[in-house]
């Protein structure tokens, strides 16, 4: 089977490495991926954010079964064009993709089905959203967030009420984040451990594929400003099998109903970022693709041909009702560069990762990288993940930062802390 990826980052250089390795794949190619995923795959250059774009690629390549990394194609309609062409796409359409692509679209959703999620307000215009924190309607801390995509970075929990009115002035004046910013979701601060869970959906059923934990602040114990991922591990320790029965069956079948019902049955992977509260699992938010860094630790604990898994859930037709995952622990490290999540580095001259990569029980995953002159450089915020895997938790972590060790860049940044919260699950 002749495969396409699109994206091209380390979620999707983890995607072809996990396909690559499988009996079924044939010729895999990626748009636009990058330099680590070119030693897998056939690389093209493409604009995800055009699907007319992305179906005329695949048509040309004989491309027999495609698979949608990132959010950005799949909000443009890329399901679609596919769809009303009869070729095969992993990934929600436009429609279903709002649970991401819209938060207030995703709030409103959960409160017509009954999911549970923080109490909000969605709000259209600067003057409200500044009156709804001003009346302290939902306590401090605060959380903020972006209606739109805005790559990970679009959520502020504010401490105290100046912060508050700092975030939404820079959303919906100082448009921050340009159109995502228009209007601004407001919620109550929940309290608890965050989980990351993964199912695999088909439109009618959903099985779950595994869970994660991730560190989305800059520096170490949490502080500075969120980012797209600073590492996670997999899987969770917080979840055994009767709260990942319980997330399936207050969460996941509800919004699998619920889209069908409202007429955009979803597809794909769906990604629910939950907060363990003393009254139960909550959303925090919907992704409706794999997540990163999560993808890199997630991915190589799934015990079975993923290729016939991902085919069944395009094709509407899954009937497993549940996946087979291993007992390894892993652990990944974002390695970044100076500046992120602001403005950032590039062009900065990467060193060591084969070292890393002939290590025991490590593989490196590429993001922001590039070839210049025949050297590999920095090309982005996110550089490189580096994923350690062992028979614990703290061999892993071990692992994964012995990798890191033998990395380096000018300017290379990353936190020191990955994991720790796991390594409590094992004292």
């Amino acid at each position: 089977m002749r495969l396409l990826v699109l994206g091209s980052g380390a979620r999707e250089h983890a995607l072809v490495a996990r396909l690559a390795a499988e009996r079924d794949v044939g010729e895999i190619v990626a748009a636009p991926g990058n330099p680590g995923i070119a030693r897998l795959a056939r690389t093209l250059a493409i604009d995800l954010s055009d699907p007319d774009a992305v179906r005329a690629l695949a048509e040309r390549e004989q491309i027999d079964f495609t698979i949608a990394g990132p959010e950005v194609p799949l909000a443009a309609g890329v399901a679609d064009r596919f769809h009303d062409d009869g070729r095969l796409l992993l990934g929600p359409t436009k429609a279903a993709t709002r649970l991401e692509s819209s938060k207030a679209f995703a709030k409103a959703f959960m409160a017509r089905h009954g999911v549970p999620t923080a109490r909000f307000r969605v709000c259209e215009s600067l003057d409200v959203a500044l009156d709804t924190v001003r009346r302290g309607e939902f306590g401090l801390p605060v959380v903020l967030k972006a209606d739109g995509l805005a790559a990970g970075k679009g959520v502020v929990i504010a401490a105290d009420r100046a912060a508050a009115e700092r975030a939404i002035t820079d959303a919906m004046r100082e448009r921050k984040f340009g159109a995502a910013g228009d209007r601004i979701v407001i919620e109550e601060c929940l309290s608890g451990p965050e989980v990351s869970f993964f199912a695999l959906c088909d439109g009618v059923r959903a099985v779950p594929i595994g869970t994660a934990q991730d560190h989305k602040r800059i520096f170490d114990d949490d502080l500075g400003p969120n980012t797209g991922g600073m590492g996670a591990f997999a899987p969770s320790p917080l979840v055994g099998a009767a709260l990942d029965a319980r997330v399936m069956r207050e969460i996941v079948d509800p919004v699998m109903a619920g889209m069908a019902e409202e007429g955009c049955p979803f597809r794909g992977f769906l990604f629910v970022g939950l907060m363990l509260t003393a009254g139960g699992p909550k959303v925090i938010e919907f992704n409706v693709r794999l997540g990163d860094p999560e993808t890199q630790v997630v991915l190589p604990l799934i015990e079975e041909p993923l290729l016939p898994l991902l085919v069944a859930a395009a094709l509407g037709s899954l009937t497993a009702s549940a996946v087979r995952l291993g007992t390894d622990r892993l652990a990944g490290v974002v390695v970044a560069s100076r500046g992120y999540p602001e403005a950032s580095e590039s062009g900065q001259t990467i060193a060591g990762i084969d070292h890393a990569e002939a290590m025991q029980g490590v593989a490196v995953y590429h993001a922001g990288t590039a070839l210049r002159d025949g050297r590999l450089v920095t090309a982005g915020g996110r550089v490189l993940t580096v994923v350690g895997r062992g028979a614990t938790f703290g061999e892993a972590i071990t692992r994964a930062y012995a990798g890191v060790g033998q990395v380096s860049f000018e300017g290379m940044h990353y936190r020191r802390d990955i994991g720790r919260q796991a390594l409590r699950s094992e004292s």
